[in-house]
């Protein structure tokens, strides 16, 4: 398995107390930002990218009153600003809010924005995979190509976005999915760099080389004072 490294990566020294997060940690223990989603897994996923912060990081779990905000963007990106922005006036809190799924280039890139209800509105994520490999057929591994991207951002108290980022992953689609890990598409999307599937390499080495990892670090890089100051 070749080292961990590349753009967007985190790095180790960030996080000691002269780094640049490390620093950030030292602002305030008392700060909140919510995760604007109500997925389990994706909650942990992110609540464990973000923790280094040193903040309190809630979830919409924690806030189950709260009518969902409509996701009707055609990008990635503008989901995830109306998500951040709705969610922040609901709650007068902080909101991180993500948007990301899988585009396939044979597919003209689907499913994109529509990647969690690829299969209809309530379909599962084995419903999701089994449509997409119906989809992509017998084609050969040279048309299987696909990315994960994960657009982020945040919105202040009043709604207001204050940073975004986002960043992609490059894989291909297998024939069949491999591993217990993860969730979404990642059983059938392969690094090939380290010939496994997301959901083969763990949430450690997930952490380093996902597209929501990669979002996440140029998210820290963007965050201003304020979030540190909130209560």
């Amino acid at each position: 398995m070749p080292p961990l490294r590349g753009r967007g990566l985190l790095r180790p020294d960030l996080f000691t107390p002269s780094g640049f997060i490390g620093k950030m940690i030292d602002m305030n223990q008392n700060s909140i930002i919510v995760l604007g989603t109500a997925n389990r897994k994706k909650g942990e996923e992110l609540r464990d990218l973000f923790r280094p912060l040193g903040v309190e990081i809630q979830t919409l779990a924690d806030y189950p009153a709260v009518p969902p905000v409509e996701e009707n963007g055609s990008t990635f990106a503008a989901n995830a600003a109306l998500k951040a922005s709705g969610y922040a006036r609901q709650l007068g809190r902080w909101v991180l809010a993500d948007d990301s799924g899988l585009i396939v280039d044979a597919l003209g890139d689907e499913p994109g924005v529509y990647s969690a209800r690829y299969a209809g509105p309530e379909a599962s994520d084995a419903d999701n995979n089994r449509l997409l490999l119906t989809k992509l057929a017998d084609l050969p591994p040279d048309r299987r190509t696909a990315r994960f991207v994960c657009s982020m951002a945040l919105a202040d108290p009043q709604g207001a976005l204050q940073a975004e980022s986002e960043e992609t992953c490059r894989g291909q689609i297998l024939y069949e999915p491999r591993g217990s890990g993860g969730f979404g598409y990642d059983p059938l999307f392969e690094i090939p760099e380290y010939h496994r599937t997301f959901a083969e390499l763990g949430t450690h080495v997930k952490a380093y080389l996902s597209h929501r990892s990669r979002a996440a670090w140029r998210m820290l890089s963007r965050l201003p004072d304020a979030v540190f100051k909130s209560r």
